[in-house]
């Protein structure tokens, strides 16, 4: 005959269903855009971002968004500035339009060079 289990690993077993919903939850809220919200983004990139930061993307109203430029900013950093925006500059937030994982996949195009755009896209 099994002995009861103590009260404290009862708990700790009932935890383990939340924390694997838990866990799940956070690895798909980083996902990757699939590819049809990849092209909304880079439409998005080269019509809005591009209104302040040039439309190639080389600067205006805000600094250059080429690889060069970001080749020594961190990606994280670079990120949370999509996403959070930059309080006391001109540079506003994107999270009422962007998710996280959205921000991300567009700081990593930045740094590997954004897309260019295609002549049928308008």
């Amino acid at each position: 005959m099994l002995s009861p289990s103590p009260p404290s690993l009862r708990r700790a077993t009932g935890l383990l269903p939340l924390l694997a919903a838990l866990a799940c939850t956070a690895a798909n809220a980083q996902q990757p855009p699939g590819a049809e919200r990849q092209r909304e983004l880079i439409r998005m990139v080269r019509q809005d971002c591009g209104s302040c930061h040039g439309l190639q993307l080389t600067g205006g109203l805000g600094p250059a968004l080429t690889r060069e430029a970001l080749a020594d900013k961190p990606l994280d950093s670079l990120a949370a500035t999509i996403y959070g925006g930059r309080p006391g500059t001109p540079m506003a937030p994107w999270k009422a339009m962007l998710s996280e994982a959205d921000a991300l996949w567009i700081a990593q195009q930045l740094m590997a060079g954004f897309p260019e755009p295609h002549k049928d896209a308008r």
